[in-house]
């Protein structure tokens, strides 16, 4: 009789949480309102150069990703000046809860409650003003990291984790990152092929019916790259080169 009370309860707790996720997606991408998103940088290591890059960022460094959104989303008629307002937000001093490596589908689940729980006490401590979405950017010295994590957005907890390079020169390479993982927090799922990085032909080109095909002049966000041939891709320089295709923007909700 315990066991099956536990997990009636057990049940009951699943239902609730599915039931506010399902809402805050709902709510999420009704688009009625701008999301505020907030920027939440955090050193990966004690460099000088990471130290002084984070101390510099500020809402102004930030503002390419929110004009992006905007110029995009009037590009689908959206009726929404600014789909996100991104700002900077406390420099955090420790790191969110990594996933794990190779892990089951139960120790991933459990991985993303605790990292859902992580950013609900920084939101409590932080929250000024309330965020809708929080990105903890991680930044690395580019003298000692040649290459860094993957990062990930999760539409469940509205959670993106970037890595990036504390450098001048990333800086617009950086905010491409946070924008992506931003459209992941909204639905949109990536298009292109993780082996080869190539985007995925049609849904990942900006325009896919542009003739001749190539070379692409932009990359789809979700896409990631410029398609300069059918085996040659190329990071684009800042959001500037960055399209929404169809497919991203329905899966953001975008399309009426």
């Amino acid at each position: 009789m315990f066991r099956k009370i536990r997990v009636m309860l057990l049940l009951y707790a699943l239902l609730l949480v599915a039931g506010g996720t399902w809402l805050t997606v709902q709510r999420t991408t009704d688009w009625d309102t701008s999301l505020w998103v907030a920027v939440h940088p955090i050193a990966a290591d004690d460099s000088e150069a990471t130290r002084s890059y984070i101390e510099k960022l500020d809402d102004a460094s930030l503002a390419d990703i929110s004009d992006f959104f905007a110029r995009e989303g009037r590009r689908f008629a959206l009726g929404l000046d600014r789909p996100f307002e991104v700002r900077r937000s406390a420099t955090l001093t420790e790191r969110p809860p990594a996933p794990p490596d190779g892990g089951s589908a139960l120790e991933i689940m459990w991985w993303s409650l605790t990292l859902r729980w992580w950013s609900w006490q920084v939101g409590w401590e932080h929250d000024d003003p309330p965020a809708k979405i929080r990105v903890y950017a991680i930044y690395y010295d580019p003298e000692r990291t040649k290459s860094v994590p993957h990062s990930l957005g999760l539409q469940k907890g509205l959670i993106g984790v970037v890595h990036g390079f504390a450098g001048r020169k990333m800086h617009r390479s950086n905010n491409m990152v946070i924008a992506h993982e931003l459209a992941h927090t909204v639905g949109a799922t990536d298009k292109y092929d993780p082996a080869s990085n190539q985007p995925f032909y049609p849904d990942g080109y900006a325009e896919p019916e542009r003739k001749p095909r190539y070379p692409q002049r932009y990359a789809e966000l979700m896409g990631g790259r410029v398609p300069k041939s059918a085996d040659e891709a190329r990071i684009p320089k800042s959001l500037k080169r960055v399209r929404i295709g169809p497919q991203t923007a329905g899966e953001m909700n975008w399309l009426r």
